[in-house]
């Protein structure tokens, strides 16, 4: 029987765990650290990681994996960025997860809905205005916001997310714009250049894959070419940022605010070293979520039954 070490929590969905015991020995230790992993990894003779980037804060990768038997990675996600891929492709790891099962992933609306929630939080201020109202201060001034229905919104990435969140933004927003050089958009929106959303949008939200041609795509250069004032969204990864870049335009005014679900390194270097995180508790305009976007009781019970199911029956 194969070994299965399960590093997510998956107990409190109905019927994970015993689907995953149908498929292997389950050693179940999902709050590990990677020092500890690696080292059971190699007593156990493990073969099976199943793995979730929303809990973990580490990297799957060389210094992991080197020297044990694990063959095959199962991740309950559609990104991959909390594995490294160039080392397992090179060495025979399969790494499973759901990025391609899109009958499965259209019914999963959770991250969308999160970046819809960060949007109105952000727009209305919502965090800093709690704060204010905890410390008994009743003054409007300082929360003043914009309404959804004078501004033009501009989604980057028109796939099963953008797709969904701009369903959201439609009955609200004065204008939806839409730019994805991959897809033709036939519902409606008003399909756009890159460069004509930055120049138009009053808030820009990120739906795209990471990969080497979304790598900080947004920057100094096309912050630059953004409307003075803009809110910016991110729940797709942390990497599609350059941080610092946002940090300096929160700071300026030049972009109103921030608010995000993942930041930069989140597998590397943990979240103790991120600029952002204390950029935001300096103060900035900045609303930073700890990957929570996925983690609904539906949408983690539809991607980890599927994923799970992913691995051969033993």
């Amino acid at each position: 029987m194969r070994k299965i070490i399960c590093i997510t929590p998956i107990k409190h969905i109905e019927g994970a765990m015993k689907s995953l015991e149908k498929r292997g020995e389950v050693m179940y230790d999902p709050y590990i650290e990677k020092e500890d992993l690696r080292n059971k990894l190699v007593e156990q003779g493990t073969q099976i990681i199943f793995s979730n980037p929303c809990k973990q804060v580490f990297k799957i990768d060389k210094d992991l994996l080197e020297g044990t038997e694990v063959d095959t990675i199962c991740t309950a996600s559609t990104g991959t960025n909390h594995i490294d891929m160039e080392y397992c492709n090179n060495n025979n790891v399969d790494v499973l997860c759901i990025a391609k099962d899109y009958d499965i992933l259209k019914t999963i609306t959770a991250t969308a809905e999160m970046s819809f929630t960060l949007m109105l939080s952000l727009i209305r201020d919502l965090p800093n205005a709690v704060k204010s109202a905890s410390n008994y201060e009743w003054d409007y001034e300082k929360h003043m916001s914009r309404q959804l229905n004078s501004m033009h919104v501009g989604i980057v990435g028109y796939g099963r997310l953008g797709e969904i969140y701009a369903r959201f933004c439609c009955p609200f927003f004065e204008d939806v714009l839409v730019s994805d050089p991959y897809k033709n958009v036939t519902e409606g929106y008003r399909q756009v250049q890159f460069d004509e959303l930055l120049n138009q949008a009053d808030v820009i939200a990120l739906h795209v894959h990471l990969n080497k041609d979304t790598y900080h795509m947004i920057n100094e250069s096309s912050i630059s070419r953004m409307n003075d004032g803009v809110y910016l969204i991110n729940t797709s990864r942390g990497d599609i940022v350059d941080e610092r870049a946002v940090i300096d335009a929160v700071r300026s005014g030049k972009i109103k605010g921030y608010a995000t679900d993942v930041i930069s390194d989140e597998y590397k270097n943990g979240v103790n070293d991120s600029e952002l995180i204390k950029a935001m508790n300096e103060g900035l305009n900045i609303i930073i979520t700890p990957h929570i976007s996925g983690c609904t009781k539906e949408s983690q019970k539809i991607a980890y039954l599927h994923a799970i199911s992913k691995l051969e029956l033993k």
